[in-house]
């Protein structure tokens, strides 16, 4: 059986659960071919066989980053695909594997930031993700949190306490500040009462 004879689709499964099993099998033995299978045919005729190719990957991605990292252009070239579910599971495993590699992660940021703004919930998720670790390295802290800081004034209130609260492990005395300000400049947009409180709880906590 190669690997694809292994995926969800291939065994006429719905569910994620071959997917996850042959990601962690891969994982485990350090199957470098088995990577590179799974990356040869994102762009298969079945886009079946493209999502769970994707799907596995970023699994791998979340087990053993080191595996997948040296395919993240072969993932910043998927954010431009017209397949939503390689578009965000390419930002998924670009997440994955941001601190194995950032400086490729920070050399396509401007991209990455681009779709994170047009793409759905799950993409602009991940896209925060990345700039939130990026804030944690020093030599990309300035740039990834002025981005971010943009991220937070226009995302969608419905997102913006769980992106605050994720983002609370990289604001320190230099930037609390400007942050403390995006939030509270973002509160009134916040129809939700539950989704308010949690920002509230926030600006206190760190004022």
């Amino acid at each position: 059986m190669t690997i694809i004879d292994k995926l969800a689709s291939s065994l006429n499964r719905k569910d994620e659960g071959p997917n996850q099993a042959l990601a962690k099998y891969i994982a485990d033995r350090d199957d470098r071919g088995a990577v590179k299978e799974l990356v040869d045919n994102l762009y298969n005729s079945d886009k079946n066989i493209q999502s769970d190719c994707i799907k596995v990957l970023y699994e791998i991605g979340d087990l053993k980053p080191s595996l997948v990292a040296e395919y993240s252009k072969e993932f910043v070239a998927l954010l431009s695909h017209g397949n939503n579910r390689l578009v965000w599971g390419a930002m998924t495993a670009l997440d994955a594997i941001t601190m194995e590699i950032p400086e490729a992660i920070y050399a396509a940021l401007a991209k990455i930031v681009d779709i994170a703004n047009k793409g759905s919930v799950i993409t602009k998720d991940h896209g925060v993700n990345i700039l939130i670790k990026l804030c944690s390295i020093q030599h990309y802290a300035d740039h990834a949190f002025t981005l971010l800081l943009e991220l937070l004034k226009s995302c969608p209130t419905n997102q913006l306490p769980m992106y605050a609260e994720n983002a609370i492990s990289i604001v320190n005395d230099k930037n609390k500040e400007v942050f403390i300000k995006t939030l509270i400049s973002r509160l009134e947009d916040i129809e939700k009462d539950t989704k308010r409180k949690r920002v509230e709880k926030l600006i206190k906590k760190l004022s």
